[in-house]
Parts: structure tokens; sequence; C-alpha cells
């Protein structure tokens, strides 16, 4: 297992273990790296799906309203 050194201001040393008083606090930082690690990866999916997207909005052809209302309404029928 490593070990892992992080200076972090007083206040946020002293609210963490005041909030995880009592409880194992290399379980809790693991379970935060662990959790901070899944939504920088869904972040970091949700950038690449919007930069595709972009993308593929140079690429096409725009649509008036009315032209897709008229195909929603067609759609429907």
């Amino acid at each position: 297992m490593a070990t892992v050194n992080y200076s972090v201001p007083d206040e946020v040393k002293q609210a963490f273990n005041d909030m995880f008083a009592g409880r194992n606090k290399s379980a809790v930082i693991t379970e935060l790296m662990l959790r901070g690690i899944e939504e920088e990866k869904d972040r970091r999916r949700r950038v690449k799906a919007i930069d595709r997207l972009l993308a593929r909005r140079k690429t096409k052809r725009p649509v008036s309203g009315s032209s897709i209302a008229s195909t929603r309404e067609a759609l429907r029928s």
C-alpha cells in the first residue's frame, strides 16, 4: 500500500477531522479519491462527446424549425 502526502489548508484538515471523527481516515480518503477519479472520467467522456457533436455539427446542413415540426407531425400520423 502506498503513502501519499498532500498539503491542505488547516481549516480543511480540521473540518475533515471533525466530520469523519472515529472513522478510518485512510479508508475515507481512498473512497473520496476513487469518487474523484470516476467523476473525472465522466467529465472527460462528456467533453469528448460534446467535441464529437460539435465536430459533426460543422459537417451537417442546418434544418429549419418548420421542417422539423412538419417531419414530427408526419411521423405522428
